[in-house]
């Protein structure tokens, strides 16, 4: 069984990981700042996006299509999130 610190320690890697650059960007720093404060609900939704392909999570964070109702609410905390790094520059 995975214990609670290894979840986050996996999942944190999955976004830093991903296959493309520009999600690793988008999911990284995400899970650096609200991982280990997510509720265990959002963590399942989190988990289950790690599962996408990137191409998808990409169009759904910017927009260009919609995303799965079940992942919609969460990924549009980390659209926010991703946009909001973009106009600090950080």
């Amino acid at each position: 069984m995975e214990t609670a610190e290894a979840r986050l320690k996996r999942m944190r890697m999955r976004s830093w990981r991903r296959g493309t650059k520009e999600m690793d960007l988008v999911l990284g720093p995400f899970a650096d700042a609200h991982l280990d404060g997510l509720s265990e609900a959002d963590l399942v939704t989190y988990d289950a996006l790690l599962a996408e392909n990137d191409q998808d999570l990409m169009a759904w964070v910017l927009g260009q299509s919609p995303a799965p109702q079940a992942i919609a609410p969460l990924l549009a905390r980390i659209a926010a999130f991703a946009e909001a790094r973009l106009q600090r520059g950080t």
